[in-house]
């Protein structure tokens, strides 16, 4: 059996802020390093062989630190699992977006990634990573739309609805080409 530990980056200001991150590549806030501190120390008590991190920064930074934590060495940097890309809202707050294209603009054209494109590009990274290491203990450290476009496409009857939020870890289980969800969007390590 194949475990993985799938896990949202630390906070970063954007987030506080409610802008949309996308694929633009900012780094950890300070709560965001004491966030990525909080989940390496939960995860110390556990045995993990990989690691492997979005190449946006923000999940960089939080691999790093649970990577040094572990005594362990971040085995790559995976584009498949980067998050969604946000497209012309990048960068922008609710009422901005209202301003901009009005209350509606949802429906509009504006070049964000879809749900379905987000699943496929995510199951097939983590796919591709169980099948370099079957039988391992594998973290990855991705962004919340992704990594729930992700599991939808893993495990389609899970209810993914619930925003991930910051350092949580959900665990999932491969055995024969069937995938489970142990744990889903645990922050207790935060003491939220």
């Amino acid at each position: 059996m194949t475990t993985f530990g799938l896990i949202r980056h630390g906070s970063t200001y954007w987030n506080k802020e409610g802008r949309i991150q996308g694929h633009t590549d900012n780094s950890l806030d300070e709560e965001g390093l004491q966030q990525a501190a909080a989940i390496a120390e939960r995860l110390s008590g556990e045995q993990w062989d990989f690691i492997y991190s979005s190449d946006l920064l923000r999940a960089k930074q939080t691999a790093e630190v649970i990577a040094t934590r572990l005594g362990i060495e971040i085995t790559g940097l995976v584009p498949g699992i980067r998050e969604m890309s946000g497209g012309l809202i990048e960068g922008t707050l609710e009422t901005e977006r209202v301003e901009r294209w009005g209350s509606e603009w949802k429906s509009l054209e504006l070049g964000l990634e879809s749900f379905e494109a987000g699943l496929l590009r995510g199951s097939q990274a983590i796919k591709e990573i169980a099948g370099k290491h079957p039988g391992a203990k594998i973290l990855v450290v991705s962004h919340g739309a992704i990594l729930r476009s992700t599991l939808k496409g893993l495990i389609p009857e899970l209810d993914v609805s619930e925003f991930l939020k910051n350092t949580s870890i959900t665990r999932i289980t491969q055995a024969d080409d069937v995938w489970h969800c142990e744990l889903y969007n645990s922050v207790e390590h935060l003491n939220i």
